[in-house]
């Protein structure tokens, strides 16, 4: 008889279980899930409700049927790539498209590696990435905010984006100045409430950050990738501004734009897809933070965050194998030359 369990990540030794952690994501997610509803309507309900039910529907068909292994949709986990999956996307996104983001985020991204713990990549990432480069269009099409209990907007079909403006305006050949004073550029409050277009869950800042207070409050993430990520993207931010403000955006509005508070706190901190330590954790924060104000500035997309903490995800296994800590009880042995003799000292580590 084995006395020894082996199980895949996240290993916690604590009283919370894997449940119990990733329903208290799903609530942190609450206050975003409201924003979205409040300023996309029923459109972003039914994003939502078909990328939560295509998830569970495909893992429970994978691992009743090909995998025939105990079924596991009651964990959490799949609820929670559903509602990060709809999250990434805007809210008139094609019913078809959402449900086959579920299958590669569930089938491909994590199942095909052995379910939960066992995944190199965020599931709901490589669904999103997967959908943004095979249809861009209806990808970056992003519905006008029409808060609830309010006029519709007459003749109004998309609506613009932070990062989007700067970036055509950029190309165009227009500065900075004239970007943000232009009559569309939603501006910091615009960012901070959500009232703006975007993916679901990227555009309200203060939705996520009470979220990620909750988290913080259970204990569910650590301070260091989020410090280590927003800290490194803000002061790449800073230097590239103070270099050319008429080229680069300055560093608060590139903080509050776009999906990086989203990305911050409730993507790059999975326990299965980042790194073990916090030395590790604060590498992968930094890394990610330089790869998508990068990306923002110098790539083709406007967005840089799901690529960066994919790429980062990558590198997560050499970064554990790199940082991990000395086993106790670890022998350490020194070795001196005195008086043209070699000393060998051993000590416990």
């Amino acid at each position: 008889m084995s006395l020894l369990t082996v199980s895949g990540s996240p290993h916690i030794h604590d009283k919370q279980d894997v449940k119990s952690i990733m329903f208290g994501v799903v609530i942190a997610m609450i206050p975003a899930i409201l924003v979205s509803v409040y300023y996309f309507g029923l459109d972003s309900a039914r994003v939502m409700l078909i990328s939560i039910v295509s998830c569970l529907f495909i893992e429970w068909l994978i691992q009743k049927y090909l995998l025939k292994v105990p079924v596991t949709i009651t964990d959490g986990s799949a609820l929670i790539t559903g509602v990060l999956l709809a999250f990434n996307v805007p809210s008139n996104l094609p019913s078809l498209m959402i449900v086959l983001g579920a299958f590669v985020s569930i089938a491909i991204a994590k199942m095909s590696f052995g379910g939960l713990g066992k995944n190199p990549f965020n599931p709901a990432l490589v669904g999103r990435v997967f959908l943004l480069i095979s249809f861009p269009v209806q990808m970056t099409t992003w519905p006008v905010p029409v808060p609830l209990f309010s006029s519709p907007v007459a003749d109004a079909i998309t609506g613009p984006t932070t990062l989007g403006l700067f970036q055509e305006g950029i190309m165009a050949g227009k500065t900075v100045s004239e970007i943000t004073s232009s009559a569309g550029f939603p501006g910091y409050f615009s960012d901070f409430t959500g009232n703006q277009g975007g993916s679901l869950g990227e555009v309200s800042v203060i939705a996520l950050l009470i979220g990620a207070a909750y988290m913080f409050f259970r204990k569910i993430i650590t301070w260091h990738i989020p410090v280590a990520y927003l800290g490194t993207a803000f002061i790449f931010s800073a230097i590239l501004w103070y270099s050319d403000p008429q080229s680069y955006l300055d560093p608060v509005i590139s903080m509050l734009a776009g999906g990086l508070i989203l990305g911050v706190f409730f993507m790059a901190t999975d326990m299965v897809t980042s790194p073990m330590t916090a030395k590790g954790q604060l590498l992968f924060g930094a890394g990610a933070g330089i790869i998508t104000i990068m990306i923002r500035n110098w790539g083709a997309y406007p967005e840089g965050v799901s690529f960066a903490i994919l790429i980062m995800n990558a590198f997560t296994p050499l970064i554990n194998k790199w940082m991990q800590p000395k086993r106790f009880g670890s022998t350490a042995v020194k070795v001196s030359v005195k008086n043209d003799k070699k000393v060998t000292a051993y000590g416990k580590a």
